[in-house]
Order: structure tokens, then C-alpha cells, then sequence
């Protein structure tokens, strides 16, 4: 059994990251992953439980593939909770497939960094298991170099989602300042025309009174 642990500090507020944790695959950085299906969601005491089905794609050596088999595609358990109140979110991931002989349990927290509630403090933990082949420890000590390779992949993942989400932001905000933008436009247009009808109205009201005390004055 191998056992592997990480820490990593993101420049974002857990509200950003945890958003950007759902929208996390596909992207360039992953492709591996290679998609997601919900299972279940449901909301318990103002928690999210949400149970999700990871399709990824594992690259073995060869002579892994000798030992364990091959498949097109890898199937995983992932678990997670978010509670916003709290500003919490755990992430429980278990393998499916190769499941006879290799455990892969993966754990994500991400919590408001304990110095700086701006950014958000991201701990990973993972732990191996290989039984029932030959050369099982060689085979951890692989998957656990592997995990550690994806964890880096995952967090370049998770920034690029979030400047994609950034740039999604401040196209929604440009889009609703132009709307706003016309709309005063408009209203000062519209009062402008208002004005100059009054003004023509009372122009002409005068043109009127003047006209009709002209006409009593020559009577």
C-alpha cells in the first residue's frame, strides 16, 4: 500500500474554485478524463451531495496490460459535498475498473485558506493498493508516480477553467454595461425629443397668443 498526500494554495476565493471544481472536465490540461454523468444530486440540510461517474482512459505499459488486461475506457466512483454555509468541498473517488486488483482511493478537500480566506487551500490524498499480481509494489509505487503527475494536470486544469470563467464574467458585465449604455441613450434621446416637442408646442402657443392679441389690438 502506497500513500500519497499533497497541498496546493490557489490565488481564488473557495466560492471561485469550488464553482470552477464542476466545470473541471473536459479541458486540455486532462485528457485523460474523458467525461462525467451524474448518478445522483441531492441536497440534505443545505449541502449538495452530488454522485458522479468519472469515464477516463488509463495508460498502461504493456507489460502492465499483460498482467492486468486492457480497457478503452476506466470507469470511477466520485463522491463529493459542497457546503457553501460552511464554504467546504470534499471529494471521494474509488476505482471501478481493474477494481480485483488494484484500489485507488482518492480524497480532494478544499477549504478557505486558514491565513488568507481570499485563496483557497486545496489537500489531496491519495492511497494504492495492488494485490493479487506479480510485481504489485512496482505497480504502486507507478500509479502513485502517476497520481502525482495528474494532480499537477488537475490544478493547471482548474486554473484554466477558472480564467475561462473570468473571461465568460467580463463578457456578461461588458455585455450588460452596452445594454445599459443604449438604454440611456435612449431615454436621453427620448427626453431630448420630449423637450423640443414642448418647446415647439409652447412656440407655437405663443405664436398663437401673439397672433391673437395682435388681432384684438388692430380691432
Amino acid at each position: 500500500m502506497k500513500i500519497w498526500t499533497s497541498e496546493h494554495t490557489f490565488n481564488h476565493s473557495w466560492e471561485t474554485v469550488a464553482q470552477a471544481a464542476w466545470r473541471k472536465y473536459p479541458n486540455p490540461m486532462n485528457p485523460a478524463v474523458i467525461g462525467t454523468d451524474v448518478v445522483e444530486r441531492k441536497v440534505v440540510d443545505g449541502v449538495l451531495h452530488t454522485h458522479r461517474l468519472v469515464s477516463s482512459k488509463w495508460y498502461f505499459p504493456k507489460w502492465a496490460q499483460a498482467i492486468l488486461g486492457t480497457a478503452k475506457v476506466c470507469y470511477a466512483s466520485e463522491k463529493s459535498t459542497v457546503d457553501p454555509k460552511e464554504r467546504q468541498m470534499t471529494l471521494k473517488t474509488i476505482n471501478l475498473t481493474f477494481c480485483r486488483h488494484i484500489s485507488v482511493d482518492e480524497v480532494l478537500y478544499y477549504t478557505p485558506h486558514p491565513t488568507d480566506p481570499s485563496k483557497t487551500l486545496l489537500k489531496q490524498e491519495a492511497t494504492v493498493t495492488v494485490e493479487g499480481v506479480p510485481l504489485s509494489r512496482y505497480m504502486e509505487d507507478l500509479l502513485t508516480s502517476k497520481i502525482s503527475v495528474n494532480a499537477g494536470k488537475g490544478r493547471q486544469g482548474l486554473e484554466w477553467v477558472i480564467a475561462k470563467l473570468n473571461t465568460e464574467i467580463s463578457s456578461q458585465v461588458k455585455g450588460i454595461a452596452e445594454s445599459a449604455a443604449r438604454s440611456t441613450d435612449g431615454l436621453l434621446s427620448h427626453t431630448k425629443k420630449s423637450l423640443d416637442d414642448m418647446t415647439e408646442s409652447a412656440r407655437k402657443s405663443m405664436d398663437d397668443l401673439s397672433a391673437t392679441a395682435s388681432k384684438h389690438i388692430h380691432i
